[in-house]
């Protein structure tokens, strides 16, 4: 196992100028050297096993444990090939044995609130946000877990693209909605560790400062045009902006972010049970 020192180098490069401990943890070290893992083995996830990484996701944090997420477990190879038909671009959900889908559920506080005579006056925004927070928080806690295990996972947010069909393809009622879904199963390769942007971008000290971002996005573009160049493939949006010949981390994300993604997400919402005032 490399050093805590060379692990950070892994995510920041030379600009990281904090310290680091000569040891951490294994769970730590384990963290420090996450990736995503796209490519898994033929070989099943044993049930014990499964249900022992359910039992983490279920011992993540909730807020005033009122506990609202769902999680849906497929490991039917039709069903999960009819999932991965609603998302194509997603090659990797046809062949984990095992997929997830992490839900904000809302639905099963309102039955409880009305089995006990009372009326439920939670359908908002705050509430939805809530749930969201708390299906992100177990599918952590299972990724962790799972990962401390030799398993293999990746998030997939595409499960929104297609939210009517995927939904019904799930029986998700209205009150629940899926935040992301997770493929799982023993890697097939050992993925590729992604760097970071600086600390000094992401992380405020007593206040937010963000006066330094241009620099530092400028360096950390540099960095990864060296160890993680955007190939053609890989740049968003050539239909409209072509392809560029040193397509930087910084530009991909603004090419991203300038057509509006799921434009249709509130109104499914609106129209599934959720009150977002």
């Amino acid at each position: 196992m490399a050093t805590p020192g060379e692990l950070i180098g892994g995510r920041y490069g030379a600009e990281f100028g904090g310290e680091t401990p000569a040891e951490v943890p294994e769970t730590i070290a384990e963290l420090l050297a996450r990736r995503c893992i796209r490519r898994y083995t033929d070989d099943p996830v044993p049930d014990a096993l499964l249900d022992t990484l359910l039992a983490c996701a279920q011992s993540a944090p909730t807020k005033s444990n009122l506990q609202q997420y769902a999680i849906i477990v497929t490991t039917d190879r039709d069903q999960r090939m009819k999932l991965a038909d609603l998302n194509p671009d997603t090659g990797h959900m046809q062949y984990c044995p095992v997929f997830l889908t992490f839900c904000a559920d809302m639905r099963r506080a309102k039955r409880l609130t009305e089995r006990h005579g009372y009326a439920y006056a939670s359908n908002n925004m705050d509430t939805f946000l809530n749930a969201t927070v708390d299906a992100a928080l177990a599918m952590q806690c299972f990724i962790t877990a799972a990962e401390a295990a030799g398993l293999g996972c990746a998030p997939i947010s595409q499960v929104r693209n297609r939210m009517a069909e995927f939904c019904a393809a799930l029986s998700i009622p209205d009150g629940v909605f899926p935040i992301a879904g997770l493929t799982l199963g023993w890697p097939a390769w050992e993925g590729r560790m992604n760097a970071r942007l600086p600390q000094a971008a992401v992380i405020h000290r007593e206040r937010y400062d963000d006066s330094g971002l241009d620099g530092l996005v400028d360096a950390y573009d540099a960095r990864r045009r060296e160890t993680n160049p955007i190939s053609a493939d890989g740049q968003r949006h050539t239909d409209r902006y072509g392809v560029s010949e040193n397509c930087t981390w910084s530009e991909n994300v603004a090419r991203q972010l300038s057509v509006a993604e799921r434009a249709d997400f509130r109104a499914f919402l609106l129209g599934n049970g959720f009150d977002l005032t």
